[in-house]
């Protein structure tokens, strides 16, 4: 796994959400009431671009068809057997580090 840079931390208020994109994946970076999460960036039912998205009490919603993702689990609101990926978060200063896979 690696660090990668993803934003700032300046950029990215509480209950905000920002797209990333690094090595041709999308990535959504959500500050759920101070705690900063990164999520697989693509809604897995229609594709849609997650970090286009909105924060609701602790959720992700899907731009595209209200989709609703756990910013701490991954998980969907209605269907827990349903989940996006999620990736560890270090805060270095006012950078965001997103640890990705190798294989990612």
């Amino acid at each position: 796994m690696a660090l990668v840079r993803a934003g700032s931390l300046a950029k990215l208020p509480p209950g905000s959400v920002m797209e990333v994109h690094i090595s041709d994946r999308d990535y959504a970076v959500c500050n759920s009431a101070g705690v900063v999460r990164a999520l697989q960036g693509i809604c897995p039912h229609a594709g849609g671009p997650l970090g286009q998205g909105a924060l609701h009490d602790g959720f992700l919603v899907c731009p595209w068809h209200a989709w609703e993702f756990n910013c701490l689990t991954g998980e969907n609101d209605f269907d827990p057997g349903i989940a996006v990926s999620i990736f560890p978060v270090q805060i270095d200063g006012d950078d965001i580090l997103i640890d990705i896979p190798a294989s990612a």
